[in-house]
């Protein structure tokens, strides 16, 4: 996989004066997995974050990539069947 073909696991919290809904409104692929106050965690491709970041939307914090995310839970045995 190519480093922008990678989907990352982030945070991301809105610029000064946007709130959580412009984030949301934002026409990119998000997969949010959870929304706070101040800040949602999602999955999104590399390319997305790029854009993101050069239009400064955004603060990005990267957690992980999502292969990194899924070894780890299953390691855990979390992305097993029961």
């Amino acid at each position: 996989m190519s480093p922008s073909s990678t989907d990352w696991i982030v945070r991301l919290s809105p610029r000064e004066g946007a709130t959580i809904e412009d984030l949301l409104a934002l026409p990119y692929a998000l997969d949010v997995w959870q929304r706070d106050a101040d800040s949602l965690i999602a999955a999104t491709p590399e390319a997305t974050l790029i854009e993101i970041q050069r239009r400064k939307l955004a603060s990005i914090q990267r957690l992980g990539t999502a292969a990194e995310f899924v070894a780890e839970a299953n390691k855990k045995g979390m992305g097993k069947s029961r």
